[in-house]
């Protein structure tokens, strides 16, 4: 009986810390920032695939296919000089891949795969081995092996059904690391943290956080986007260990207050910290019906005359029955914004409308994004 009572109140303890928790939302700085100099490199390539069912280029419209195919064949030994190409089953492609930071020799990365000629699919194709080049024009990485396509293809001459992008598909760890980037991460005596959203008070906060973590005072601001970090005050620690414990800290980060609309789907999202002022709105609308009937007009039976198209033309106005002028209290919190702005009882595309014209107004505190 007395375990319990104490399975109980530890119950009741864990029950009492969930709103405490659920309020403070902190984010490990990890998830914040980017580290100076680690950093991913772009990969890109030109190769050729292999093994299509009859939905590979078309030599005649793309001579470079061909130039491709008898390349691959030469470095092979075979002879093709004065060869035509007559096949269907191979279409030249763009290769891209990205070199994760550290990434070492014999490492293995996903690519991409695309058509640039005028096949209509890469399902079932194999990518033969392509040599990825970095922007300073050094090979990095190797590419090769089946493509899985993101699409499908059927049909005939009549009539083609195509379900996603069939031209494109991914090979995952298809690409082999051939060459490491040089970079002495051991050697660093100092390391810049730039925010993926510079704000000041976020800055300041991951600057306290990291000093009291460590305990020494290692960070310091320069702007919105940046702290600096001084590693000699630690002396010899090792950065790579220093970044592994400065990664983890929790912060809570600040924003700022945006409203973001998607005109395409009528989508809003709303920040926490979105307010409004007290306004009044008033929302209706007007919608104008043209409807065009033409008529044809032609003469009696051995009349003279000629048939003619006369136009007919109908248009009307109809004024939609909105809402009348409704206040909307200034919010305190979203849920008070949201409150306020659900009242008006208007579907999502007329809210946006509202959302702009009380922006323009000066009553919605908040940066708006229009998508």
């Amino acid at each position: 009986m007395r375990a319990l009572f104490s399975l109980l109140g530890a119950v009741l303890v864990a029950l009492a810390l969930i709103p405490q928790v659920a309020l403070s939302a902190p984010v490990r700085i990890k998830d914040l920032v980017n580290f100076d100099g680690v950093r991913g490199n772009d990969l890109v390539g030109y190769g050729l695939v292999v093994g299509l069912n009859g939905t590979g280029d078309t030599i005649r419209n793309a001579p470079f296919t061909e130039d491709l195919m008898a390349g691959v064949l030469e470095r092979l030994g075979v002879n093709v000089s004065d060869a035509a190409f007559r096949t269907k089953n191979a279409a030249a492609v763009m290769v891209t891949a990205s070199l994760p930071a550290f990434a070492r020799a014999g490492s293995q990365i996903d690519v991409n795969v695309a058509a640039i000629g005028d096949a209509k699919s890469l399902l079932g194709g194999t990518l033969i081995m392509t040599p990825l080049n970095a922007a300073d024009g050094d090979i990095y990485a190797v590419a090769q092996g089946s493509i899985i396509a993101s699409g499908a293809v059927a049909g005939g001459d009549a009539a083609v059904v195509v379900q996603g992008v069939p031209t494109s598909g991914a090979i995952p760890s298809g690409g082999r690391v051939e060459r490491e980037v040089g970079f002495d991460f051991q050697g660093l005596t100092s390391l810049r943290l730039a925010l993926r959203s510079p704000d000041f008070t976020t800055a300041e906060r991951i600057e306290r956080a990291i000093n009291t973590g460590i305990g020494k005072r290692i960070a310091m601001m320069t702007d919105a986007g940046t702290i600096s970090l001084d590693l000699s005050v630690l002396g010899n620690v090792s950065p790579a260990h220093l970044i592994g414990r400065i990664e983890n800290i929790p912060v809570e980060p600040q924003t700022k207050a945006r409203v973001v609309i998607d005109h395409r789907t009528g989508t809003i999202v709303m920040g926490e910290d979105v307010r409004v002022s007290r306004v009044a709105v008033s929302q209706g609308g007007l919608t104008l019906r043209v409807k065009e009937e033409p008529g044809v007009s032609q003469p009696n039976p051995f009349a003279p005359g000629e048939t003619v198209i006369v136009p007919r033309t109908q248009a009307s106005i109809e004024e939609q029955a909105g809402i009348g002028l409704y206040p909307v209290d200034g919010g305190s919190s979203l849920s008070d914004v949201v409150a306020g702005l659900n009242a008006l009882g208007v579907s999502p595309r007329d809210l946006i409308d509202i959302l702009r014209s009380i922006h323009a107004a000066g009553a919605l505190h908040a940066e708006l994004v229009i998508n």
